[in-house]
């Protein structure tokens, strides 16, 4: 599998969600070299605690694929699962994760624990992580700077 190329379409719907001033992390799910769903951070628009992209894209592929397992499928994001969607992931069966980011606040995909391929689960999916890193990061440190000169720019 070609990850840049996946991580590339990934990183298209972050930049949907920054264009909606959500934050930018996107997310596609591949099945057969084929991309199946994508999704974006919809958080601050549904006022959905659960609308991640990661969260959003599975719904998706759930509906493409007519089951609640996706065991052939490899999940793209934009940043490391957060815990919420690294047990979505578990629970969907995700054959595998590539993600570009690391997220040191809030990363289970092996930053600050690795709820994806903990063993005792019944189910592990492989990790990639780092994959167009500095792409992925940046991204998200420019809406985050742009956020807080913003808001500095209301307080004067």
């Amino acid at each position: 599998m070609n990850h840049h190329h996946f991580m590339k379409e990934a990183l298209v719907e972050a930049r949907v969600a920054k264009d909606k001033n959500e934050i930018p992390i996107g997310c596609v799910i591949v099945k057969d070299d084929k991309i199946i769903a994508r999704a974006h951070n919809l958080r601050e628009i549904l006022q959905t605690t659960a609308s991640h992209a990661e969260a959003l894209a599975i719904a998706d592929a759930n509906r493409v694929v007519g089951s609640w397992r996706l065991e052939d499928c490899t999940l793209y994001t934009t940043l490391e699962p957060c815990v919420m969607c690294a047990g979505i992931i578990v629970q969907a069966r995700i054959h595998t994760v590539v993600f570009g980011a690391h997220d040191p606040k809030g990363g289970c995909g092996g930053t600050i624990y690795n709820l994806l391929e903990e063993e005792q689960f019944n189910h592990r999916c492989g990790v990639v992580g780092g994959v167009m890193e500095e792409a992925c990061k940046e991204l998200l440190t420019d809406f985050f700077k742009q956020l807080r000169q913003k808001k500095s720019a209301k307080e004067r």
